[in-house]
């Protein structure tokens, strides 16, 4: 298994995911190699699932170094771990000179900017770790741009209409089961406005927004776990992603924490702040990866 860590690409590293590992590590009896990568704004974007590229393609290559079958190698990640691992998934698709990844498993991470009005980021828009502003905010530091285009973003006014004709038919709250939607309102994007897009093209990138991938690539992609949270915002993306690959044939096992929240994961040994949410989490990773 390699593990790209959360922390929106400016935060986060291997030591904080410790405990995490050694959890699937001793559960799972795996190899496991959790991943370094550097930080934006030292390592500005794209770098950050380059490297994590660079690691999973080396690995593969010299996986039986390690005592490895290569044809069994699973790649995951939270948050924004779980971002890079998708589009570390879909650029191996690429790779015909390379073992084929038996698995991906992506724990509530974000895989579109088109739309941060989905029911999910409204029902959680307060919610910590990750409230709907600070999606945002967290974007716009690791893409090293400029703070004054939030609400711009946050209104959808970045998207061209030609990106909405294409892409609302896959980020559309109509693919959303019914039963997440208590409440919601639709919320239509802004007017689009060139000036934005143009400041920020990269949130509408692959590279970024892994749903927009074409389904030829989505049909490729490995057996994927998706594990979301209740009171989270991106528990929306994951779900519309996951309907993107099982309309595609991809096999796909779900995982819902009724109790979750963002960041969750990283509370199982840290004394009267551990949440069993967060072990629950762990303990699904290890059984889906026994199940193998």
């Amino acid at each position: 298994m390699l593990l790209f860590h959360g922390g929106a690409g400016v935060a986060g590293t291997i030591d904080c995911y410790q405990n995490i590992c050694n959890r699937i590590t001793k559960g799972a009896d795996v190899v496991l190699v959790s991943v370094g990568y550097g930080l934006s704004p030292e390592h500005p974007y794209p770098s950050q699932y380059k490297q994590c590229l660079a690691a999973t393609v080396h690995f593969l290559q010299n996986a039986e170094t390690y005592g490895v079958d290569p044809s069994q190698v699973v790649i995951f990640g939270d948050s924004a771990g779980g971002n890079f691992t998708s589009v570390v998934a879909q650029q191996l698709t690429k790779r015909g000179d390379l073992p084929k990844l038996r698995a991906q498993a992506l724990i509530y991470g974000g895989f579109q900017a088109m739309d941060f009005q989905l029911p999910s980021y409204l029902q959680n828009s307060s919610m910590p770790f990750l409230t709907q502003e600070n999606t945002v905010i967290f974007g716009l530091n690791y893409f090293n741009k400029d703070p004054a285009l939030k609400e711009d973003v946050l209104r959808g006014s970045h998207v061209p209409d030609d990106f909405r004709l294409k892409y609302r038919k896959w980020v559309n709250a109509d693919n959303i089961p019914q039963k997440f939607k208590r409440g919601y309102r639709e919320v239509p994007l802004a007017p689009y406005k060139p000036e934005v897009y143009e400041k920020f093209p990269e949130l509408m990138d692959l590279t970024f927004s892994s749903l927009f991938a074409e389904d030829h690539v989505i049909r490729q992609l490995p057996e994927t776990l998706f594990v979301t949270c209740e009171h989270e915002v991106f528990r929306d993306d994951s779900l519309l992603y996951m309907k993107r690959l099982e309309d595609c044939g991809v096999k796909v096992r779900w995982f819902h924490s009724k109790q979750g929240f963002h960041g969750v994961m990283n509370f199982i040994d840290v004394g009267i702040l551990s949440f069993p949410a967060g072990v629950e989490i762990v303990n699904c990773i290890i059984d889906f990866v026994e199940s193998l």
